[in-house]
Parts: C-alpha cells; structure tokens; sequence
C-alpha cells in the first residue's frame, strides 16, 4: 500500500533527517521526497512531499510518530488536514492579559496559535495579528471562541473572509 504525505518543517539543519528515520525503523519504505527549501510559508517552514509504502498497520505508525516527533502532516493521499486561520484583535490587548487569550485559544482541541503578532500604540489601544493552525472543520469553532474572548475583553475581532 501507498501513502502521499505532505509535511511542514522547520528549515533548520537536520530536520529532513528526523523526518525520514521512522520511516525504515517501522517498516515502511520511502517512495518519492520532494523538499521545496526555496518555498517557505508565513512560519518559516518548508513543505516536504514524501510517498511511503509498506503494510498499512506499518503506515499508520509511522504517521503516529510523525505526530509525536511534532511535525505537522497538512496533507495525507490528498486530504487537507490542517487549515490556517488568521484573525486581528484590536483593543487594550496587553492590559486583558495577553496570555489568557492565547491559552483560551490553545485549549481548543485541535487549535495552535502558531504566531501573536502585536503592535503597540504606545498607552493607546493595540492591535494583535493571530495566526492559528486547526484540524480541519475547527475553523467555526475557532471564530466562536475569539468572539467569545473579544466580548468578555470588550476587544474588537476582525475575521478572515
């Protein structure tokens, strides 16, 4: 059996490297890698395709320790799995305890503040540039969850269309 993969990774010395040592260790064999350095998204991470083959049990543990090794699998035989959400905050965003929000947001399963961006006004009020990574179907959920925030903080929330 055959599995297309789409990785995102950091693009540091070495990672390409971990990403490929399961693969033999738990009995799949590596098909095709393609590793794009030349494309880096909004994170700094680069895509790398890989085919694997093998029994399927042998696939689903390599994909497993993937998953423990912390790379994130966007796309698995052509299913998007993980979307990219990005939303502003603008209010007193400091002073309504930046951390609270972010852990709010964290604490959704299946939801990763990938990046806060916050520009500072002086004392005025601030506005906060948030990047998320959620399973796929989460993207309703997420903006829920920020309206609830942004009400309860009186912050106003501009979402993606």
């Amino acid at each position: 059996m055959r599995m297309d993969l789409v990785l995102e990774l950091l693009d540091v010395p070495g990672q390409l490297i971990k990403v490929l040592e399961p693969i033999s260790a738990l009995g799949a064999n590596l098909v095709t890698v393609i590793h794009k350095r030349d494309y880096k998204n909004e994170h700094g991470k680069v895509p790398v395709q890989l085919t694997i083959e093998g029994e399927l049990e042998n696939l689903k543990n390599v994909v497993k320790r993937f998953e423990e090794l912390g790379f994130t699998i966007i796309e698995m035989d052509g299913v998007v799995r993980k979307e990219t959400i990005t939303t502003i905050l603008h209010g007193h965003i400091v002073d309504s305890d930046v951390r609270d929000t972010m852990d709010k947001i964290n604490n959704l399963e299946g939801v990763v503040i990938t990046a806060f961006d916050v520009k500072l006004n002086g004392e005025e009020e601030s506005t906060a540039l948030i990047n998320i990574e959620a399973d796929i179907g989460l993207k309703q959920s997420v903006f829920d969850k920020i309206a609830e925030i942004a009400q309860e903080k009186e912050l106003l929330v501009i979402n993606e269309v």
